[in-house]
């Protein structure tokens, strides 16, 4: 087939590489000329393991073209999908601006018949808005087809969570787009559910609101874990045990961050409010998550008492491991609060180090984590890199100023912390 994204984010250029990949024609229209040039040579502008080869691979053999021009990838597509960003308003609710725009242009360079399917996270109900404006501007005897096919992938295995999903989700009105995604995604083994527009938006927002529900939770219980002296990974691994409940997104940390979860929470609420139902539920899962970073914050304060002075070292500032995104990590609001008590901050990431400095300012970033520990009188670990696990603590402790350890991602044994002369806090132990 041949197939359009609208957008190159994560979630465009890591599904378009990936159908180009399965042989079909992938066109990728962006706005921005420099970013366009650059992905044409192999630059990618986020990381994500494996994405740049496979990028290079189908850019190399002719399936995977970069362009800003909409008309001929649009008329020689089949399927067209809409992967732009929708950011979270003042109000909580997306903005749905891109997609609607994105949506006009489509519609003014259709030829023949094609299936629209957005892949953007959206709130129900935007599928018959984009689907209107594609009707009015279509040009006179062409015809279209329109779904929601949403995409489950996660930042740090975005390939493979593509190429093996859990699930495909297709919602569209007509069987003939219905067997058209269904074909597109043949080479993809695993359940189709096929239903209709709402159901299929809906289907993506409940389940990371869901995941966040559960690391809210693993941080709630850690909190009360701490109070009664319980080790709150033993619980969570017990419980995890469950085949009802599972053990995925039961640890505990410094909270939730990154470009869905909270950005998709949010809209859920705003969601339920616009239809009269209060979702207190997901009202008080922000409120955990938020509490969950200051509570790093609080034991550095219990730590060092005043931290006026102190230099704090950072080890980790993208949201997770596995990628350079710093879209609401915990790391902007611990480090800001940190710098507001008067701390002085270094810090290290093996991949978010650039994109950070324009986010968090005096910070003096570091070239490894060894450096970033130097005359520190406290170490922080917010981001669980695996180079991460294997430091060599007595080159760290002896240059350190002071030898604390607040282990936000509990990645060490704290009885051999303490053994190596640390004095180590983790979150729920």
């Amino acid at each position: 087939m041949t197939v359009t994204f609208i957008g190159h984010g994560y979630v465009g250029l890591v599904t378009a590489a990936v159908f180009a990949d399965f042989g079909n024609t992938v066109y990728v229209i962006g706005h921005t000329k420099e970013k366009i040039e650059n992905l044409k040579k192999g630059i990618i502008p986020i990381y994500e393991p494996g994405l740049e080869e496979l990028v290079k691979k189908n850019v190399d053999s002719g399936r995977l073209i970069f362009t800003l021009d909409y008309k001929p990838a649009i008329s020689e597509s089949d399927i067209v999908f809409i992967a732009v960003g929708t950011p979270t308003t003042k109000t909580g609710d997306a903005d749905l601006s891109a997609v609607l725009a994105v949506a006009e242009e489509i519609g003014r360079n259709l030829e023949g018949y094609t299936v629209v399917a957005t892949k953007s996270t959206v709130p129900a109900g935007t599928n018959k808005k984009v689907k209107r404006i594609l009707e009015e501007t279509k040009p006179e005897g062409t015809e279209i087809d329109y779904a929601s096919v949403p995409e489950f992938l996660r930042e740090g295995s975005a390939i493979s969570d593509t190429t093996n999903p859990d699930r495909v989700v297709i919602g569209a009105e007509s069987q003939r787009a219905r067997d058209l995604l269904v074909k597109l995604h043949e080479p993809i083994k695993a359940p189709v559910i096929l239903t209709n527009f709402e159901t299929a938006e809906l289907i993506k927002y409940a389940a990371n609101a869901f995941l966040a529900l559960k690391i809210s939770y693993a941080n709630s219980i850690a909190k009360l874990s701490e109070a009664l002296g319980a080790d709150a990974l033993k619980v969570l691994e017990g419980i995890g045990m469950d085949r009802r409940i599972g053990n995925m997104f039961l640890s505990p940390g410094p909270g939730y961050g990154g470009s869905c979860f909270p950005k998709d929470v949010k809209a859920l609420i705003s969601i339920a409010k616009d239809n009269d139902y209060p979702f207190s539920l997901l009202e008080e899962v922000e409120n955990i998550n938020g509490q969950s970073r200051r509570d790093i914050v609080r034991k550095a304060r219990k730590t060092l008492s005043d931290l006026r002075g102190k230099k704090i070292g950072i080890l980790g500032l993208a949201f997770k491991a596995n990628t350079d995104d710093m879209r609401d990590a915990p790391a902007i609001d611990i480090i800001n609060l940190l710098q507001n008590d008067g701390a002085k901050i270094s810090a290290f990431d093996p991949k978010a180090m650039e994109i950070a400095a324009g986010v968090l300012k005096n910070v003096d970033y570091k070239k490894d984590a060894y450096q970033a520990c130097d005359g520190a009188d406290l170490v922080i670990v917010l981001t669980e890199w695996n180079e991460f696990r294997e430091l060599d603590f007595e080159k760290i402790k002896s240059e350190m100023k002071t030898p604390n350890i607040i282990d936000g991602r509990n990645l060490y044994d704290p009885e051999e912390m303490k053994a190596r002369g640390f004095t180590y806090i983790g979150v729920g132990r």
